[in-house]
């Protein structure tokens, strides 16, 4: 039995690895139990019994790309001191992570933003409840920053919606082959970034 789950654990991840991708260039419509098997080796009625759905594979797909995330852009960034720190932190690795990228299509959820913010549903709720936690995130360090007086800047919260607002224009500009984006963004967020007189 264990040997079972493990192969059960390898063959959902091998599923998943290839489903962020694909949803990345396609969104989550383009996700099929039929079109995965072809794509993974697997049989179409494997994957169906991992499953069950379209729309649990939809959301399955959605939650391991939230942790490649994590895992990429958040996680290392908690590493360094609240505020400034982390805050530049967390968009150095956003921007390597749309310029490496880690997936097939570039930022996954900037893709899946426009098909899904005029659907309401289960799936336009995960991708509404992350971008919200991504711009509370950069708002919360910038708060942070404030609070501790080492930046100067009167509205955080919408500072944190302009600068998400910049990186998905740079996530495109990026997939239209203009690297020098980067250095652009960097500008943006210096200027939001006005250290404090001490």
């Amino acid at each position: 039995m264990d040997k079972r789950l493990l192969r059960g654990v390898r063959s959902r991840k091998l599923v998943l690895d290839r489903a962020v991708d694909i949803a990345s260039l396609e969104n989550l419509d383009g996700l099929s139990f039929g079109r995965l098997a072809t794509e993974t080796g697997m049989s179409k009625a494997g994957i169906q019994a991992l499953f069950e759905t379209k729309q649990a594979l939809q959301k399955d797909t959605f939650a391991h790309a939230l942790d490649m995330f994590r895992d990429f852009v958040v996680r290392p960034a908690e590493a360094k001191p609240q505020g400034v720190a982390r805050f530049r932190e967390l968009i150095d690795r956003w921007l390597q992570y749309a310029e490496r990228p880690l997936f097939a299509g570039g930022c996954f959820f900037a893709a899946n933003l426009t098909q899904f913010d005029s659907h309401p549903g289960p799936l336009r709720d995960l991708v509404a409840g992350a971008q919200r936690a991504w711009i509370t995130r950069l708002s919360t360090e910038l708060k942070h920053a404030i609070k501790h007086g080492d930046i100067v800047n009167s509205d955080p919260e919408l500072s944190a919606f302009q600068i998400e607002a910049v990186l998905r224009s740079a996530n495109t500009a990026l997939r239209l082959g203009e690297p020098a984006v980067t250095r652009k963004v960097w500008r943006v967020v210096d200027s939001f970034l006005t250290a404090a007189d001490k």
